[in-house]
């Protein structure tokens, strides 16, 4: 009866039962822990368990899996010593733990020891080793098997797919002697993410029967390989839809960039899920139309879908001006998510961008815990205001947490010594990302050190920097750099160069040709000026206009160089020419 009201959710129901009956065994103890377990609440579990006047090979069996999965392994072994009699269940839970928790050897020698094993054992260590990229030894197991079944099968292939080993999974998948849904589903997705398109297609079309997973690999996996018509004529041929389906398809659409076409599918469907508004709002705020992903997320309320973290993010990123910001702020804090890690370090981010340095600080300061995200978050917002001390001093800090920088890390740190004008710190730290954490210098990287260079007057330590970079790294963005070093000093020989090379490698960059004009200009070469503004005009090259950018009750607007574009253009011009430019005038005088 106890274990009954378990099934059903009724666990108050079932620990009420517990208490009134007058008599309690070794076998209602291990009904009342095992309900706990499956409800997932060990500390409950835990208190039964150790008040027990009796323990029995169930209740101990049962408690040394739940310290296993919970990673509290030491705790399972100890259980597991002082049980009489240990049944399967005990010996393969506690070796799972071990290969979870990376004590691999551990976990051989508990295996070795075992006097009987069954198929769950076998397979249990297959996983386990290839889990730990063991796939030699994954495999001496599966051959020691004694009666494989389709499980066992279906474990090594998905053993050698998720180790990239494809040859080796398809052999062992033409060899099976029989396969069910799963096995197909496996060998299709790992031809997919191998990128095998013809030979997942071949398996698919030569499967006995498909079920919705099937029809959803392929739709993902296509999409992903860059077939995103293909993906939409297998979509459309799906016997029957469910959300995973549709959100597949929408979400291939939105990785591909094309909000449109995903937004039109989104319509369409009759069940939207949560899934299903996530992926739009997130689409819309990573394309740049964020008032789209705050409508959809407005019509996502009254639909009556409550908001999770991953919602909130989307919101937080949509957000273009600080009230909007502040609002989505409130929204977090009063649906209980503000212990969330992602959505707050999105939310340090979001109030550097908005220009709230201090509110960016607070959001940090109030993380319960700090990845590397988040100590990323602070530096680069510290480094964006042009605050390089604070950002260093938070490197420090970070190292003292434990966190490992990661590159990302260091284009903030390095655009921190740049904007700080710190020339021989920004060398070390670039230096120190290679010989002491192991990470390769990327062309931001590059273009940070060639910027902190320039500034430091060293132009020609930042040519040879860019001559001894790798050649895959050396683009325009690196290139463009060294060109504004060079228009700092004068050094217009060289600047010419750089400019050539960058419009060879970008015909239709208007920066370099920019740049290069105010080089000449700076160094009174007048004539050679006009010749670049010349060269734009013959080429069609335009200067990307200038822009401001003001907050008005808390919406955002952009005026571009002679814009005409605004609603409110005439009522702005009028403003302008009778009130603001005779004050202008007066104040000239």
């Amino acid at each position: 009866m106890i274990m009954n009201l378990g099934r059903q959710g009724k666990v108050k129901e079932a620990r009420q039962l517990f208490d009134e009956m007058p008599q309690r065994d070794v076998v209602s103890h291990a009904s009342m822990i095992t309900v706990y377990l499956k409800h997932k609440d060990l500390p409950k579990a835990e208190r039964l368990f150790y008040s027990m006047p009796e323990r029995s090979v169930v209740s101990d069996s049962a408690m040394v899996h739940a310290y296993a999965k919970a990673g509290r392994i030491d705790e399972a072994r100890r259980i597991f010593d002082l049980m009489p009699d240990r049944n399967v269940y005990a010996w393969t839970s506690l070796i799972s733990g071990y290969f979870q928790n990376r004590r691999v050897d551990e976990a051989r020698k508990l295996l070795q020891q075992m006097p009987e094993k069954n198929v769950v054992t076998w397979t249990t260590a297959m996983v386990g080793y290839a889990q730990n990229g063991l796939i030699a030894e994954a495999r001496s197991i599966f051959d020691q098997v004694p009666e494989k079944n389709v499980i066992v099968w279906t474990a090594m292939i998905r053993a050698y797919v998720e180790n990239h080993q494809v040859d080796q999974a398809l052999e062992l998948f033409d060899k099976m002697p029989e396969r069910n849904l799963y096995s197909w589903n496996v060998m299709i997705q790992g031809c997919l993410n191998d990128n095998r398109v013809e030979k997942a297609l071949e398996l698919f079309n030569a499967m006995p029967w498909r079920n919705m997973v099937s029809w959803t690999t392929v739709v993902t996996g296509l999409a992903r390989n860059e077939m995103i018509e293909m993906a939409r004529e297998y979509f459309d041929q799906m016997p029957n839809r469910d959300p995973a389906a549709w959100n597949a398809m929408i979400t291939a659409y939105v990785d591909e960039g094309l909000v449109a076409k995903a937004n039109e599918l989104f319509d369409s469907m009759s069940n939207k899920d949560l899934v299903s508004w996530n992926v739009m709002i997130d689409g819309y705020a990573k394309s740049g139309l964020e008032g789209e992903a705050l409508k959809r997320f407005i019509l996502m309320l009254r639909s009556g879908l409550r908001p999770n973290p991953t919602t909130l993010t989307s919101v937080v990123t949509s957000c273009g001006g600080i009230l909007e910001l502040m609002q989505a702020h409130v929204l977090v804090l009063l649906l209980g998510f503000d212990q969330d890690t992602s959505l707050d370090n999105a939310l340090v981010t979001m109030y550097s961008r908005c220009g709230d340095i201090n509110s960016s600080f607070i959001a940090f300061e109030n993380l319960k815990v700090k990845d590397v995200v988040s100590w990323t978050a602070i530096i680069l917002a510290y480094a964006n205001h042009g605050l390089g001390k604070q950002a260093l001093q938070s490197f420090a800090q970070m190292l003292k947490s434990g966190n490992q920088p990661d590159e990302i890390t260091f284009v903030g740190l390095l655009s921190a010594c740049s904007h700080a004008g710190l020339v021989k710190k920004g060398q070390k730290l670039f230096e120190s990302m290679r010989h002491a954490y192991g990470l390769e210098p990327r062309a931001e990287h590059y273009c940070c050190l060639v910027d902190i260079l320039g500034r430091g007057k060293l132009v020609d330590e930042a040519i040879r920097v860019v001559q001894r970079m790798p050649p895959e790294e050396r683009g325009a963005a690196v290139l463009g750099a060294l060109l504004g070093a060079c228009k700092l000093y004068g050094d217009v020989g060289v600047a010419n160069q750089i400019c050539n090379e960058i419009v060879e490698l970008e015909p239709g960059n208007s920066g370099a040709y920019v740049l290069m004009a105010n080089t000449y200009a700076a160094s009174g070469r007048w004539g050679d000026f006009a010749q670049v503004r010349k060269k734009m005009k013959e080429r069609k090259v335009k200067k990307v206009p200038g822009f401001s950018e003001i907050e008005v009750n808390g919406k955002n607007h952009i005026f571009f160089v002679g814009d005409k574009s605004h609603p409110e253009k005439e009522e702005i011009y009028t403003l302008i020419k009778e009130n603001l430019l005779p004050l202008m005038q007066d104040k000239m005088i």
